[in-house]
């Protein structure tokens, strides 16, 4: 799966305004929550998911008949959010979204356009069960969860080995685990000029790009801090500003371009490297002789200790839905282990799953490409779940561009100018 980041990702203009906290939806929500019959849902108009989903609800209806699933894809619009945001407000959302980005269920929640997965009966012990460890990321801050972690992308070094080889890299066994590691190997990469770049993440300033540069490194050098926490940011540290000097050197040192590439880097062979998901797996392909690796740490810790993003997109429940009893059963029965293993199967997208790899034995053993994305999937740290959510980002993107980018101010001076805005915003300011 090719990600497509202004479809999927929530834009920082999402202008709905807000209306009540918690699951509003009016009607009577004790009634509606025992109530069954048919669902609407929504999926991603990504060709495999919707493949996946055509086929749960086909098995979903065919057991059902008086409680049918219709499933359409997600309406057209600047984002896949703002229409949400929008289907809220009118109060003619689905019963169901496969695709909930968790940055934006704060605001979904703010305008009282979710149910609380708790109000049903084991519900918060479902979400548990299936998700393990990593599910309490994903509560909001009231204790409640809002949202079904359901699938991941987390994300690793993508190497090409072509390009390593011409640089003098060992294509095979990469010294990449350390910044130190890092640098010389970007460094021989361009010095070599066996590819333009070392690594081209995106140098543009969008809310969502540092989920794919600093927050990965982030959570690996911190073993799986969120950059809020308890509603402080965490960023403003020795451990941030490692990581932020590390970016600023490839920048300052031209390894990392500073200009906006119109086009995928890494499939066309301008960047020796990128931070990528397991949906990478696919669309490179053959393309690219391609390897994977951890994010590295300063210290290169052991690729079993290593956490990083999740890029995850969950399963919500929408509070204009009238038969949620159903809505409850059917987001139970998606996220089943045979639908996950079809979700695996048809995606390679890793389940939100505390028993992934074992769960799964025969598929990674014919797939062995997807092995290390599973065992990272059990390490990964999510955007956390705050107020003003998306500005809380922009605030860290805006200061994280003009210092590690652009070289204008000194990083300790913008991150700590950056964490009072956050915890201001963290704060519902």
């Amino acid at each position: 799966m090719k990600r497509t980041l202004p479809a999927l990702l929530l834009t920082a203009a999402l202008a709905v305004t807000a209306g009540c906290d918690g699951s509003g939806g009016g009607g009577d929500a004790a009634e509606a929550n025992a109530a069954r019959g048919p669902i609407n849902i929504w999926l991603s108009n990504n060709q495999e998911e919707l493949a996946w989903g055509k086929a749960m609800v086909e098995a979903w209806n065919a057991q059902h008949a008086d409680q049918k699933i219709t499933a359409q894809e997600i309406p057209a619009g600047t984002s896949s959010e703002e229409v949400i945001g929008a289907a809220i407000t009118a109060g003619n959302a689905p019963c169901l979204i496969f695709n909930t980005a968790p940055a934006a269920v704060p605001q979904f929640q703010k305008q009282g356009g979710l149910v609380a997965l708790d109000s049903f009966d084991g519900g918060a012990a479902y979400v548990n069960e299936r998700t393990g460890g990593t599910a309490e990321q994903y509560k909001s801050p009231d204790g409640k969860f809002y949202q079904l972690p359901w699938k991941s992308n987390p994300v690793m070094i993508f190497y090409n080995k072509t390009i390593f080889a011409k640089a003098g890299l060992d294509p095979e066994r990469p010294s990449l685990a350390t910044y130190d590691e890092f640098l010389a190997a970007a460094r021989k990469i361009k010095s070599s000029g066996a590819a333009q770049a070392a690594i081209y993440p995106a140098p543009t300033s969008e809310f969502f790009q540092s989920w794919f540069d600093f927050y990965p490194l982030f959570a690996a050098e911190t073993d799986g801090k969120q950059l809020v926490d308890q509603g402080k940011a965490q960023f403003d540290s020795p451990e941030g500003q490692r990581v932020a000097e590390f970016w600023k050197t490839l920048y300052t040192e031209g390894l990392a371009p500073k200009e906006k590439y119109n086009g995928d880097s890494f499939a066309d062979g301008k960047a020796a490297m990128a931070i990528v998901g397991p949906w990478a797996i696919s669309v490179y392909g053959s393309k690219v002789k391609w390897g994977a690796v951890p994010v590295p740490t300063s210290t290169g810790k052991p690729a079993d200790q290593i956490r990083t993003f999740s890029d995850a997109k969950n399963v919500a429940m929408y509070s204009a839905c009238q038969n949620r009893a159903t809505a409850w059963d059917v987001m139970r029965f998606a996220t089943s282990k045979e639908q996950d293993g079809a979700l695996l199967a048809k995606t390679g997208q890793m389940p939100l799953r505390s028993d992934l790899a074992a769960a799964y034995p025969d598929h990674f053993a014919k797939n062995p490409a997807y092995q290390a994305f599973a065992d990272q999937a059990a390490r990964t740290v999510e955007v956390p779940n705050v107020p003003n959510s998306v500005a809380v980002w922009q605030a860290f993107r805006d200061a994280y561009s003009e210092s590690v980018i652009f070289g204008k101010k000194p990083v300790p001076d913008a991150l700590a100018g950056a964490a009072d805005k956050v915890d201001q915003l963290a704060a519902g300011s």
